[in-house]
């Protein structure tokens, strides 16, 4: 456990929060033609849980975008790495998130998705960090607001280790020299 320093969301809380939002999700969009869009690579936990509570006429699809800036820092500046395959033509979208930060790259993800003549577009994500927002983004569906740390666990990686744990822990300074 010295690679953290605190578990901040545990395994039950994410199952009893996922299973709350997946109801608001299933009411909200009952009788719809809806479309869960993840952002890879740090979505693939929550969608995959998410996805499971939901009525077996949910779509699935899955993005893969870069925002690249100075150093770890995004600039807002977005390219498409890999792109829906699914036409969102007259489709209620949900993009899922694990994490929202700064809101540069969700809020032109958002507004690239409305453009393809989508019904709705709405947000799902797990956990926020309120104080690293820079652009408000509405989000209908939220999990947790967490602390401006840095977080590892359930799709959140630090050079591609630590997606896998089935919580969201602060990750030790010392291991990233931070």
């Amino acid at each position: 456990m010295d690679d953290f320093t605190k578990i901040i969301v545990s395994e039950n809380d994410i199952g009893r929060k996922l299973d709350q939002l997946s109801a608001a999700i299933r009411e909200d969009y009952k009788g719809k033609d809806l479309l869960l869009v993840g952002v890879l690579k740090g979505a693939v936990m929550v969608m995959a849980d998410l996805a499971r509570r939901m009525p077996p006429t949910v779509q699935m699809d899955w993005m893969a975008i870069s925002s690249y800036g100075s150093g770890t820092k995004s600039s807002g500046v977005v390219r498409i790495l890999k792109d829906l395959d699914a036409d969102l033509t007259g489709k209620h979208v949900l993009i899922v998130e694990d994490i929202i930060d700064s809101g540069l790259t969700l809020s032109w993800l958002l507004g690239n998705l409305r453009s393809r003549g989508a019904e709705s577009v709405e947000i799902a994500a797990l956990l926020r960090k309120p104080d690293a927002v820079q652009v408000d983004v509405p989000i209908k569906y939220l999990g947790f607001d967490i602390p401006n740390e840095f977080v590892v666990g359930y799709g959140l990686d630090y050079a591609e280790k630590y997606r896998t744990l089935p919580f969201v822990a602060i990750l030790n300074p010392a291991v990233y020299g931070g």
